[in-house]
């Protein structure tokens, strides 16, 4: 039996989804406090909190029309394994298994891949070292065209592996990142870049690498710009549910604004404590898995 991943964009319909949550990522309070700081986030997330902000994610996910996988709690799992786009990877053969920039993510990917695994999602291979790659470093603009942004979480072996992965099928289009914040930062390609439709993305072009601006240009993709004041609020962190209808966090009115200007249906989650604290947005919460 061959599993239907579905179309291979960043903008479809959402149709099945894995996430992870605060009970199974977070445990519980005691564990947030031993954890967060070596996690470098910015405080310690409220649990209690955090489990009331989430049931809005899983409400908006539901309501438009996803599947939702729970990915369960395992050993060697940390506060970070909320965000479940970075530590898998979907290609037309199956999942990937990522090696992850970040060391203690490193046992996520094996994780998560088991628990799919045995509900019938194949799995197509895995980045080795000294390969590294990370899912929010990767954009689908299309069933052939892959996006792969190079920088601290991500570097050309692994998008070598993964081209090899993936086949001739599809091609693999790297762009240098900026150096930003430096080695410790959690700033990926999607940090940047939220594809909402075909032909409309949310970018913040001021950190976007020159070529990828050129090649949306030349796709005839437009852009909503994010200013300046919300880029640190994750402004840019905006995940689609489906073509024009996007859900994002509270605290960027103007994003918002001009979103909706270009005709997006826009849903708006508080994350204080399951976004802010460790800079991990609606995008990175969830591992699309079939889009329509």
């Amino acid at each position: 039996m061959t599993y239907d991943f579905g179309e291979f964009n960043n903008w479809g319909a959402l149709k099945r989804v894995a996430v992870r949550a605060p009970e199974a990522a977070f445990v519980s309070q005691a564990r947030v406090d031993a954890e967060w700081k070596e996690l470098n986030y910015h405080s310690a997330p409220d649990f209690a909190e955090a489990r009331r902000e989430y049931d809005a994610v899983l409400k908006a996910l539901r309501g438009a029309g996803a599947e939702v996988i729970a990915l369960p709690a395992g050993d060697g799992l940390t506060l970070d394994s909320l965000y479940t786009h970075d530590a898998l990877i979907v290609t037309p053969k199956g999942l990937v298994l990522p090696h992850m920039g970040k060391p203690a993510r490193r046992g996520e990917p094996q994780a998560n891949a088991a628990h799919l695994k045995r509900l019938g999602i194949p799995i197509a291979g895995e980045i080795t070292p000294p390969g590294k790659i990370e899912g929010g470093d990767l954009v689908w603009l299309d069933n052939k065209t892959l996006l792969a942004g190079i920088g601290y979480r991500t570097n050309l072996e692994g998008a070598r592996q993964l081209q090899a992965i993936c086949g001739d099928a599809v091609e693999v289009k790297c762009f240098d990142m900026p150096h930003y914040k430096g080695r410790s930062d959690v700033f990926h390609l999607m940090s940047v870049l939220s594809p909402l439709d075909r032909d409309l993305a949310v970018v913040y072009l001021p950190l976007m690498p020159v070529r990828l601006v050129e090649l949306l240009e030349e796709r005839a993709i437009s852009f909503v710009e994010v200013p300046e004041k919300e880029f640190d609020s994750m402004g840019c962190n905006v995940l689609a549910l489906g073509p024009r209808h996007a859900l994002m966090v509270a605290g960027n009115p103007e994003t918002e604004r001009r979103m909706r200007t270009k005709g997006v249906q826009v849903e708006v989650i508080k994350g204080d404590e399951i976004c802010r604290k460790g800079e991990g947005g609606p995008t990175c919460m969830t591992r699309p898995l079939v889009r329509g």
